[in-house]
C-alpha cells in the first residue's frame, strides 16, 4: 500500500506564498505581488515598445498591439457600448492586457501561479469597474435619473416596483462586483489546482515503477490541461473586459 500512495501538497501551500522582500513589514512583496507587477510592467512595456516607432506596415509588437486595439474595438466596444464607446478603447485595452498577463504566469516556469488565483487583484479591479460605470451613469443621467432607470425598469406593474427596485439595486451595486471578482478568481484557482494535481501525478508516478504504465496518462493530461489554462487565461481576461464594456454600456444607455 506504501508503494501506491502519493502525497499532494495541502491547498494553502498552493494559493500562500512567504514575503520575499520587506517581511513583516505593511509594504510586504510576496511572489503574488512580483507577478502583479510584473503583467503591470508588461502591459506598459507592449504599448511602449508597439508605439516607439511606427511603421506604415506594422510588424512585430506593433502588429500585435494594433491587433489587440481592432479586436478590443471590433469585437468588444462596438458590439456593448457603441461608436459613442471609443473613448474607452484604451482603458479596456489595459484592462484586457493587465488581466491576461496576470493569468498566463500560471503556465511560466518559475513562477506556475496566476496571480488572480489570489482574491485582492480581482476585487480591485472590480471595485474600479463599479466605481466607473456608476460614475458614467451618473454623469451622463443625472443621479435621479440613473438611479430611476436602474431600479425601476420601463414596463414593470406598479404593484411590483418596489420588489423589482430592490432586485436591481441588489443586483446592480451588489452582486455585480462581487460576480466579476469571483468568476476571475474562482477559475484561475481551479485551473491552477489541476495542473498542480497532475502535475504532481505525474512526478510521483514516474518515482515508482509499479505504476509507470499509468504515467503517459498522467503526463498527456498534464499537456492537455496547460495547453486549455493558456486558453481560460485568454478567455477570463476577455469575459471580464466584454463584461465591463457591457456595464458601462448599460450606464450609457439606459434603454439598452
Amino acid at each position: 500500500m506504501n508503494a501506491l500512495a502519493l502525497e499532494f501538497p495541502p491547498v494553502s501551500h498552493l494559493v500562500e506564498w512567504p514575503a520575499i522582500f520587506f517581511e513583516d513589514t505593511p509594504i510586504e512583496v510576496n511572489k503574488v505581488v512580483l507577478i502583479n507587477l510584473g503583467a503591470l510592467v508588461a502591459t506598459v512595456l507592449l504599448f511602449y515598445l508597439a508605439g516607439r516607432k511606427s511603421a506604415l506596415v506594422p510588424t512585430g509588437v506593433q502588429n500585435v498591439a494594433e491587433s489587440s486595439l481592432e479586436f478590443i474595438e471590433n469585437s468588444v466596444i462596438l458590439q456593448t457600448i457603441g461608436p459613442d464607446g471609443l473613448h474607452f478603447l484604451p482603458f479596456l485595452t489595459t484592462m484586457f492586457f493587465f488581466v491576461l498577463f496576470t493569468n498566463i504566469t500560471v503556465i511560466l516556469p518559475f513562477l506556475q501561479f496566476p496571480g488572480n488565483a489570489r482574491m485582492a487583484i480581482p476585487v480591485f479591479l472590480a471595485l474600479l469597474v463599479w466605481v466607473i460605470y456608476n460614475v458614467i451613469g451618473v454623469r451622463t443621467q443625472g443621479f435621479g435619473g440613473y438611479l430611476k432607470s436602474t431600479l425601476f425598469p420601463p414596463g414593470v406593474p406598479g404593484a411590483l416596483k418596489p420588489l423589482v427596485a430592490l432586485i436591481e439595486f441588489v443586483s446592480t451595486f451588489i452582486v455585480r462586483p462581487f460576480s466579476l471578482a469571483v468568476r476571475l478568481f474562482a477559475n484561475m484557482l481551479a485551473g491552477h489546482l489541476l495542473l498542480v494535481t497532475f502535475a504532481v501525478l505525474s512526478a510521483a508516478l514516474f518515482a515508482k515503477n509499479l505504476l509507470i504504465v499509468v504515467l503517459p496518462f498522467s503526463f498527456a493530461m498534464l499537456v492537455f490541461l496547460t495547453a486549455f489554462e493558456v486558453l481560460v487565461a485568454f478567455l477570463q481576461a476577455f469575459i471580464f473586459t466584454i463584461l465591463t464594456a457591457v456595464y458601462i454600456g448599460g450606464a450609457m444607455h439606459p434603454e439598452h
